[in-house]
Protein backbone atom coordinates (compact mmCIF):
# COMPACT_ATOMS: atom_id res chain seq x y z
CA UNK A 1 0.00 0.00 0.00
CA UNK A 2 2.83 2.43 0.74
CA UNK A 3 4.29 1.99 -2.77
CA UNK A 4 0.97 3.25 -4.24
CA UNK A 5 1.12 6.25 -1.98
CA UNK A 6 4.67 7.10 -3.06
CA UNK A 7 3.73 7.00 -6.72
CA UNK A 8 0.71 9.22 -6.10
CA UNK A 9 2.87 11.65 -4.10
CA UNK A 10 5.47 11.60 -6.88
CA UNK A 11 2.80 12.25 -9.49
CA UNK A 12 1.35 15.11 -7.42
CA UNK A 13 4.81 16.65 -7.07
CA UNK A 14 5.40 16.39 -10.82
CA UNK A 15 2.03 18.01 -11.54
CA UNK A 16 2.76 20.83 -9.08
CA UNK A 17 6.17 21.38 -10.66
CA UNK A 18 4.57 21.61 -14.10
CA UNK A 19 1.91 24.04 -12.86
CA UNK A 20 4.53 26.26 -11.21
CA UNK A 21 6.58 26.30 -14.42
CA UNK A 22 3.46 27.21 -16.44
CA UNK A 23 2.61 30.00 -13.96
CA UNK A 24 6.12 31.46 -14.30
CA UNK A 25 5.91 31.38 -18.10
CA UNK A 26 2.40 32.88 -18.07
CA UNK A 27 3.55 35.67 -15.73
CA UNK A 28 6.55 36.47 -17.93
CA UNK A 29 4.30 36.59 -21.01
CA UNK A 30 1.79 38.78 -19.17
CA UNK A 31 4.49 41.25 -18.09
CA UNK A 32 5.86 41.38 -21.64
CA UNK A 33 2.35 42.12 -22.97
CA UNK A 34 1.82 44.88 -20.36
CA UNK A 35 5.13 46.55 -21.28
CA UNK A 36 4.26 46.34 -24.99
CA UNK A 37 0.79 47.83 -24.37
CA UNK A 38 2.24 50.68 -22.29
CA UNK A 39 4.75 51.49 -25.00
CA UNK A 40 2.09 51.40 -27.72
CA UNK A 41 -0.27 53.62 -25.72
CA UNK A 42 2.53 56.18 -25.30
CA UNK A 43 3.33 56.08 -29.02
CA UNK A 44 -0.36 56.40 -29.93
CA UNK A 45 -0.83 59.42 -27.66
CA UNK A 46 2.32 61.06 -29.07
CA UNK A 47 1.12 60.46 -32.62
CA UNK A 48 -2.40 61.81 -32.04
CA UNK A 49 -1.72 64.59 -29.53
CA UNK A 50 -2.37 68.16 -30.65
CA UNK A 51 0.85 69.70 -31.93
CA UNK A 52 1.39 73.41 -31.57
CA UNK A 53 5.11 73.30 -30.77
CA UNK A 54 5.47 69.54 -30.31
CA UNK A 55 6.56 69.83 -26.66
CA UNK A 56 3.29 68.37 -25.36
CA UNK A 57 3.40 65.28 -27.57
CA UNK A 58 7.06 64.70 -26.66
CA UNK A 59 6.32 64.96 -22.93
CA UNK A 60 4.71 61.49 -22.64
CA UNK A 61 6.49 58.70 -20.79
CA UNK A 62 5.86 55.24 -19.31
CA UNK A 63 6.70 54.54 -15.68
CA UNK A 64 6.68 51.26 -13.73
CA UNK A 65 4.56 51.93 -10.65
CA UNK A 66 4.66 48.49 -9.04
CA UNK A 67 6.20 45.17 -9.98
CA UNK A 68 6.04 41.95 -8.02
CA UNK A 69 6.85 38.40 -9.01
CA UNK A 70 3.31 37.99 -10.37
CA UNK A 71 2.15 41.47 -11.39
CA UNK A 72 3.19 44.66 -13.16
CA UNK A 73 1.57 48.11 -13.10
CA UNK A 74 2.60 50.82 -15.55
CA UNK A 75 1.46 54.42 -15.87
CA UNK A 76 1.56 56.42 -19.08
CA UNK A 77 1.81 60.10 -18.16
CA UNK A 78 2.83 63.53 -19.38
CA UNK A 79 6.08 64.50 -17.62
CA UNK A 80 5.75 68.26 -17.53
CA UNK A 81 2.50 69.03 -19.32
CA UNK A 82 0.10 67.06 -17.14
CA UNK A 83 -2.18 70.05 -16.49
CA UNK A 84 -2.61 70.51 -20.22
CA UNK A 85 -3.57 66.88 -20.84
CA UNK A 86 -7.00 67.17 -19.19
CA UNK A 87 -7.75 70.52 -20.82
CA UNK A 88 -6.93 69.25 -24.31
CA UNK A 89 -8.67 65.90 -23.85
CA UNK A 90 -11.97 67.37 -22.59
CA UNK A 91 -11.95 70.99 -23.76
CA UNK A 92 -12.15 73.97 -21.40
CA UNK A 93 -13.76 77.36 -20.89
CA UNK A 94 -12.14 80.25 -22.70
CA UNK A 95 -11.26 83.52 -21.00
CA UNK A 96 -13.68 85.62 -23.05
CA UNK A 97 -16.50 83.06 -22.91
CA UNK A 98 -17.29 79.93 -24.82
CA UNK A 99 -15.41 76.66 -24.80
CA UNK A 100 -12.57 75.08 -26.71
CA UNK A 101 -13.24 71.93 -28.67
CA UNK A 102 -12.22 68.68 -26.98
CA UNK A 103 -9.33 66.88 -28.68
CA UNK A 104 -9.57 63.29 -27.46
CA UNK A 105 -6.21 61.59 -27.83
CA UNK A 106 -5.69 59.84 -24.48
CA UNK A 107 -8.92 57.81 -24.16
CA UNK A 108 -8.74 56.31 -27.68
CA UNK A 109 -5.11 55.28 -27.08
CA UNK A 110 -6.05 53.72 -23.74
CA UNK A 111 -8.95 51.77 -25.27
CA UNK A 112 -6.76 50.47 -28.10
CA UNK A 113 -4.05 49.52 -25.60
CA UNK A 114 -6.51 47.58 -23.44
CA UNK A 115 -7.82 45.66 -26.47
CA UNK A 116 -4.27 44.87 -27.59
CA UNK A 117 -3.27 43.76 -24.08
CA UNK A 118 -6.25 41.40 -23.81
CA UNK A 119 -5.52 39.91 -27.23
CA UNK A 120 -1.80 39.45 -26.47
CA UNK A 121 -2.46 37.76 -23.12
CA UNK A 122 -5.13 35.46 -24.61
CA UNK A 123 -2.80 34.56 -27.50
CA UNK A 124 0.12 33.77 -25.21
CA UNK A 125 -2.03 31.62 -22.89
CA UNK A 126 -3.55 29.79 -25.85
CA UNK A 127 -0.20 29.11 -27.51
CA UNK A 128 1.55 28.21 -24.26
Amino acid sequence: MSSDRVSIDGMAAAIMEGLEEYAELATADMKKAVRKAGSNIKKDIEANAPKKTGAYSKSWSVKTMKETSSSLELTVYSKNKYQLAHLLEHGHAKRGGGRTKAQPHIAPAEEAGIRQLEEDIERSLRNG
